[in-house]
């Protein structure tokens, strides 16, 4: 499946980071990971730092799939408001959903700074309203988010205008909230693993995948064979070949980024993050070399011809909706490309085991928060390779819907 279209930003910025050798052999492991993106990176982290000896394997070269078109907002926010997923999954639950992004947020720090990448930012986030009509829904939301311990400020229509600069009816600001770079947090995660025991192949594309009683065994198309005890599916989107029951619907998701403003332009206050209560919602946030990052517009994934085709006019629209969002800045559209996006019945990923695959777990990280979900999903998988059980597993399991 073809992911992205487009120059995504990441991609060009950075390039090419690290050469990874194709499998050129038959191997053994403990675990194989399919997917080497931000997902395959964070899981095989967690993996040897646990003292699990790992594979990743990748069909293309490193962090070329959804990683590099990610915009990479970290938000413990997920796309089903929690006053709404609630009532879907239960109060608790939805509670424990929101409080475990929060908490994976925080330990993405931790793991940035250990891997000396350097490319997260704390920031906050503002969840602001599309319409006057969501007024009603913002303050519920508001309040069931302060009733739980979450750190958050309600804003009315004058703030937004006169301390942020921002045109919208009210607001819900989040403390907890950051950006990174995903695809070079990727590389990073890489190198570092790989001084740790990791073998990383790229451009090794699995053929046939046979799950047995105690073990997963793999074939290239090059004809070499992998043997895995446990193997993690890690692939995203392309991982609806492999299940057989309709559990993502897909989409086509557009970014643009600005060209580089001047040292001493200011932007809005706190550069917080920014998305808004529409359908698609629309976003924004702004990068380390003073450029503004904004996505949205969605439609439903065709093939990858289609979005390709709507880049232009997805472009335009995309700096329309900025420039009625946050009057005054001169956007001028550099780069735009366009990325598959999935979304869930209920916001959710999709974590563990599939009774269908023995011997193997899904990371799936659906939605608008993915980055997220990959590290919740590597921290889960990793204690059911190692003790067989999880106590979050329930909650973003298969079974579930």
């Amino acid at each position: 499946m073809d992911l992205v279209s487009g120059y995504p930003f990441w991609l060009i910025k950075d390039g090419l980071m690290f050469n990874y050798p194709a499998l050129e052999n038959s191997i053994n492991t403990d675990v194989l990971i399919i997917g080497g993106g931000i997902s395959g990176a964070l899981t095989a982290y967690h993996m040897v730092n646990a003292g699990i000896d790992c594979v990743v394997a990748d069909s293309r070269s490193i962090g070329l799939g959804s990683t590099c078109a990610s915009t990479s907002l970290l938000q413990y926010e997920i796309d089903t408001p929690l006053s709404e997923l609630t009532n879907k999954i239960g109060y608790k639950e939805a509670v424990t959903a929101y409080k475990l992004c929060e908490e994976a947020i925080i330990k993405m720090q931790e793991i940035d700074a250990k891997i000396n990448c350097g490319q997260f930012e704390f920031k906050k986030s503002m969840y602001c309203a599309a319409f006057k009509k969501d007024i009603p829904f913002l303050k519920r939301e508001f309040e069931i988010r302060k009733d739980n311990g979450l750190k958050v400020n309600y804003l009315n229509e004058d703030i937004l205008s006169e301390q942020y600069g921002i045109n919208a009816p009210a607001a819900i600001l989040s403390d907890t909230a950051a950006q990174t770079n995903a695809y070079k947090f990727t590389h990073a995660l890489h190198q570092f693993s790989i001084k740790k025991g990791l073998r990383v192949f790229d451009r090794t594309r699995i053929i046939k995948i046979q799950h047995e009683q105690n073990v997963v065994m793999l074939t290239t198309d090059k004809g070499h064979t992998i043997k895995a005890k446990k193997l993690v599916y890690a692939n995203g989107y392309e991982v609806v070949n492999y299940i057989d029951k309709k559990i993502v619907s897909l989409n086509s998701t557009y970014a643009i980024i600005s060209e580089q403003f001047t040292s001493d332009v200011d932007f809005w206050k706190d550069e917080v993050l920014i998305w808004d209560t529409a359908d698609p919602y629309l976003y924004a946030r702004t990068t380390k070399d003073k450029r503004i990052i904004v996505g949205g517009r969605d439609d439903p994934f065709k093939n990858a011809h289609t979005h390709n085709e709507r880049i232009e006019t997805k472009t335009k629209q995309l700096k329309k909706d900025f420039e009625k969002l946050i009057p005054g800045i001169d956007y001028k559209p550099e780069f735009s490309w366009a990325g598959v996006f999935g979304s869930t019945k209920d916001g959710l990923p999709f974590i563990g085991s599939y009774a269908k695959k023995p011997n193997s777990y899904f990371a799936l990280g659906f939605g608008g928060n993915g980055i997220v979900f990959s590290q919740i999903a590597a921290e889960i998988i990793t204690e059911l390779v190692l003790k067989g059980s999880n106590r979050y597993s329930t909650l973003f399991s298969f079974e579930r819907l």
